[in-house]
């Protein structure tokens, strides 16, 4: 399919600079862009390429400054929010590529008195257990389990190979990548003579809605209650929530972040990837967390830490650049130790 420059204007609400009849069929990075292409530009370290790139048409951020000496050869399409504004046409070309599915694939098992909307879809080998409800315009691809009682909201996907425990809950707009495992077993033990012996977990797992859970990522049930994860909240692949967790509203996980149990989190928090919080701790709001960082405390609202124990993120790069130089301090400290000797 073809998109001329006026129309993607169009759908944007964005402003054409350049030939409105320029047409593109395929997308490319900015740097690898080539005739027929559409790009973005929402990064201005990346605004060198707009002045040699081959793409047909570029998506413009209205923040970055354009050398007006310089040719550019593509048509812009200038817009508030270059990135937001690719995500809305990626979106499209995936629903066009990929059309929602309906209908129930056989062999399937749904037990019975489980009602499965017109058009949702049930894939083949899936398991719907006792109990299960299915929200309207659902996607349970092949070999998902859904144990007992499981509520699965709205226009959620899950792809194949999804777990999903007893009594947990999916909120409406829930995308589930292969693998997750929603609700197993936190974990809890105690010390029985000499032995460690299992404590049961009895509560479930929420997810609010609008959440995405990334590939083999795991979030355990309570001990009792609720592990819950806040509406609009991100988890990459390889990510760990513990038992009794409960997050708020949009907050990014990146991969192999693992949370310890019972900590509670506020809005708007990242972490970044293989961050590690001890359990029963408090964090705030609108923080960021660099890689790698360990997080043994409560934390408070707005900060950029990193390192462990995580300190304000200049400060980590201060300590590192030293690092760095400590044996040629050892060095000097050991010819000043040597000189002062002699004097004496």
């Amino acid at each position: 399919m073809q998109f001329t420059a006026q129309m993607i204007a169009g759908f944007l609400k964005g402003e054409v600079i350049g030939n409105a009849n320029a047409t593109v069929s395929d997308l490319a990075k900015i740097e690898e862009g080539r005739e027929g292409c559409l790009s973005f530009l929402a990064n201005p370290k990346y605004t060198e390429y707009l002045y040699t790139t081959t793409s047909s048409i570029v998506l413009l951020d209205k923040s970055i400054e354009i050398d007006s000496t310089k040719e550019i050869k593509a048509t812009l399409i200038k817009v508030d929010n270059a990135r937001a504004a690719m995500g809305m046409l990626l979106n499209m070309v995936q629903e066009a590529l990929n059309p929602r599915k309906k209908g129930i694939e056989q062999p399937s098992f749904i037990a019975d008195g489980v009602k499965v909307p017109e058009d949702a879809y049930i894939g083949a080998f899936a398991y719907l257990a006792k109990g299960v409800t299915v929200g309207e315009g659902t996607q349970i691809y092949p070999q998902v389990y859904l144990g007992d009682n499981v509520k699965v909201g709205k226009n959620c996907i899950l792809y194949a190979g999804v777990k999903v425990y007893h009594d947990c809950v999916i909120g409406d707009n829930c995308i589930l990548h292969a693998g997750c495992v929603i609700g197993a077993d936190g974990f809890g033990f105690a010390p029985v003579n000499g032995e460690y012996e299992k404590i049961s977990q009895i509560g479930n797992v929420i997810l609010e809605g609008d959440n995405e859970v990334g590939a083999n990522t795991t979030i355990d049930r309570a001990t009792m209650g609720h592990t819950i994860i806040g509406r609009g909240t991100k988890l990459d692949n390889l990510v760990q929530i513990g038992h009794n967790v409960v997050t708020k509203e949009n907050n990014i996980f990146c991969s192999q972040v693992g949370v310890a149990g019972t900590t509670k989190i506020g809005a708007w928090n990242t972490f970044a990837g293989q961050v590690g919080v001890a359990g029963q701790c408090e964090i705030g709001n609108q923080n960021t967390f660099g890689a790698q960082s360990g997080i043994p405390g409560n934390i408070g609202d707005k900060q950029v830490l990193m390192g462990y124990p995580v300190i304000p993120a200049r400060d980590w790069a201060r300590q590192a650049v030293y690092l760095k130089r400590l044996p040629d301090m050892q060095r000097d400290l050991q010819q000043i130790k040597k000189e002062l000797s002699n004097k004496e």
